[in-house]
């Protein structure tokens, strides 16, 4: 009988978020409940930990009891293959399409409450004086329908139904299109770890504003217009600002940002990650 050979094993996790925490109104009881008793158990056993931001950090740190030392920093990216500029005619021709048919200011993203999309339509309310002859158009799935229903009915209470289109969830080669037709991109959620979306904007040559807090500002990089998400007055002349002169030049930041993420380099970093926790394996070292 051949004898037992004890195989150095090691365990890596990837933390994209702490909305089990953070936000658990946008999961449900029994996954939000599984992942608050098993992050804590998982962090302790794990040789790395991939998290995606500093802002994912100083989360894991208020939750959870874990060594730094674990905390591996490696940034997402955006598939510029995809997300690039590109016939703008074309991209009006596919926008016009889903109802969107003057220029318009763009939001991007599953429609649960965090996202902060009531946040956008009051803004929007109060933005209308500078923004006259634009539509606002809210792509992404209505997750939460009640929150979907409050978001209509917000629209019809502020007077604004006219301007805003409802897209619905899109094929990502359609938001691709959504990115370089827009005038402008806004994502005022309340709380994200990286905020992907961002630099999928970017990426297309689309101006961005988005909150001035937790990942977001890290991940724009000094190439978008910040705006406090909690005040729609702060979002209004964002939006405003960025729909004026500037806006060149913010298009002009945001694509030399979204070029700084790359999937190869995400992966090679990923790789040494997991070369580096099984070599403290095989050397016996946490």
């Amino acid at each position: 009988m051949a004898p037992i050979v004890n195989i150095p094993w090691s365990l890596v996790l990837h933390f994209k978020t702490m909305h089990a925490f953070t936000e658990p109104e946008a999961i449900k009881p029994l996954p939000r409940l599984y992942r608050r008793l098993n992050y804590p158990r998982s962090a302790r056993a794990a040789d790395a930990i991939i998290i995606n931001s500093e802002s994912l950090r100083s989360e894991i740190r208020r939750y959870l009891d874990v060594d730094e030392r674990k905390l591996k920093l490696i940034y997402e990216a955006v598939d510029h293959d995809l997300f690039r500029p590109g016939d703008v005619g074309e991209a009006r021709t596919i926008v016009a399409s889903h109802g969107v048919t003057k220029p318009f200011v763009l939001f991007v993203s599953s429609l649960w409450p965090y996202k902060n999309c009531d946040g956008l339509l009051r803004a929007w309310a109060v933005a209308q004086t500078g923004l006259q002859g634009r539509q606002l158009a809210i792509v992404g799935a209505g997750r939460d329908e009640k929150y979907l229903a409050s978001l209509k009915s917000l629209t019809a209470e502020l007077g604004i139904t006219e301007d805003v289109v409802f897209v619905g969830g899109v094929p990502l080669e359609q938001t691709v299109s959504f990115y370089r037709a827009a005038d402008l991109f806004v994502y005022p959620s309340l709380n994200e770890t990286f905020g992907l979306p961002i630099l999928e904007a970017m990426a297309c040559g689309c101006p961005v504003v988005t909150s001035d807090t937790s990942a977001m500002p890290e991940t724009a990089g000094g190439a978008a217009v910040l705006a406090d998400p909690k005040d729609p007055e702060s979002i209004a002349r964002a939006i405003i600002e960025t729909t004026g002169p500037g806006r060149e030049r913010m298009r002009e930041l945001g694509l030399k940002r979204a070029g700084e993420f790359t999937w190869g380099a995400t992966a090679a970093g990923t790789l040494d990650v997991y070369r580096e926790a099984a070599e403290h394996r095989r050397h016996g070292r946490k």
